[in-house]
């Protein structure tokens, strides 16, 4: 059996009478690149703090490897931190920066040159190995950060919302970069965000938080299609909430009495919210074009938005609002405002839950 890269076991962390993390336990795989996503204030970054040793927790304990850590101080752990703040030493070249942590530790001047060399080529800043930070631009700053961090190799690196401080395009280029190194250099990524998209691109599994719980862990396309929670649904990105009650297994009836079919998982008579996300409803302008065993809801058009690439609809169904995005591609048929439409969607994109 496989020693978890990380393990965290019954770990509670207070601030005085606060709640910070409550009672989690999470096993995090070696050379896994996993993200602790939620909102503002859920514990995520706590919980990484406490991995790096920067808190301790109030009850539990954290292993690294199998190897507890107890009150190790963080330079003493086997884990690196990354930071949005970047932290580099302005006076110094991204040389000096990366090799700081080896000199610290007085490794020999050639094998410093060399594994300085090695990560600075790694994070792809070959040529500007004797600029200064405040020479480069954010997101060269933050790939010297990274270089300073895996030159030290260490079994776990930690990072906390480390692309924050850059522009959307910069970031999701960076996104792509950063998955790319892990895959490179093997070793298991704790990353925290609070950015959805972020973490979906990026992660081979998801933790989600709220109020200092784990509510989901899983890979990111099941976080994305079968979440465990209402507020799972909701925070993973858009999606439609419609209110009903389980009929039968795999029937919902909704507020205004329509039967539709859905992946339902708890018995009749049970209150339930259908998730529904608005790339997997079809418009048609009639129930003939729709295939059989799809579900069929009549509605009007209340709203279009022109995307680009896509188009947004609101979509009246008498009794809720519904959102629908479609691929804008030649051949899509286009729908007016106040027109009547149907709207269709396969059972398996519906999923009841009950919290």
């Amino acid at each position: 059996m496989t020693t978890a890269a990380v393990g965290i076991k019954g770990v509670t962390k207070r601030f005085g009478d606060v709640v910070a993390v409550d009672h989690i336990d999470l096993e995090i795989a070696d050379g896994e690149f996993f993200s602790l996503l939620g909102p503002s204030g859920c514990g995520k970054t706590t919980t990484l703090r406490m991995i790096a040793g920067l808190e301790y927790p109030t009850e539990g304990s954290i292993t690294i490897h199998g190897e507890e850590m107890g009150l190790r101080p963080p330079n003493k752990r086997p884990v690196n931190t990354v930071f949005q703040s970047y932290a580099l030493f302005p006076h110094m070249t991204v040389t000096g920066n990366v090799a700081f942590g080896l000199q610290m530790q007085k490794i020999s001047e050639d094998e410093t040159r060399r594994r300085v060399g090695e990560a600075i080529d790694l994070v792809r800043l070959s040529g500007m190995e004797n600029r200064r930070p405040g020479m480069l631009s954010g997101g060269q700053q933050q790939r010297v950060a990274l270089a300073r961090a895996l030159v030290n190799r260490p079994e776990v690196l930690l990072l906390d919302e480390p692309l924050g401080a850059l522009d959307l395009k910069l970031r999701q280029a960076m996104q792509l970069e950063l998955k790319e190194i892990q895959r490179e250099v093997g070793i298991t990524f704790v990353y925290v965000t609070h950015d959805q998209e972020e973490a979906l691109t990026m992660s081979d599994r998801i933790a989600v938080m709220n109020e200092g719980q784990l509510l989901q862990v899983a890979p990111s396309e099941e976080i994305y299609e079968r979440p465990n929670t209402r507020f799972v649904a909701e925070f993973i990105g858009e999606t439609n909430l419609i209110s009903g009650t389980v009929v039968e297994p795999g029937i919902v009836k909704l507020a205004d009495g329509r039967l539709v079919k859905a992946r339902t998982h708890s018995g009749a008579g049970t209150a339930v919210t259908l998730n529904l996300r608005p790339e997997k409803i079809d418009l048609h302008h009639t129930e003939e074009s729709v295939p059989e065993h799809f579900n069929k809801l009549s509605g009007t058009i209340v709203r279009r938005l022109y995307f680009g690439d896509s188009l947004f609809y609101e979509v009246d169904f008498g009794h809720s609002i519904v959102d629908a995005r479609e691929e804008n591609r030649p051949g899509r048929e286009r729908f007016a405002e106040g027109a009547p439409i149907i709207a269709a969607f396969h059972p398996d994109s519906a999923e009841a839950l009950t919290e």
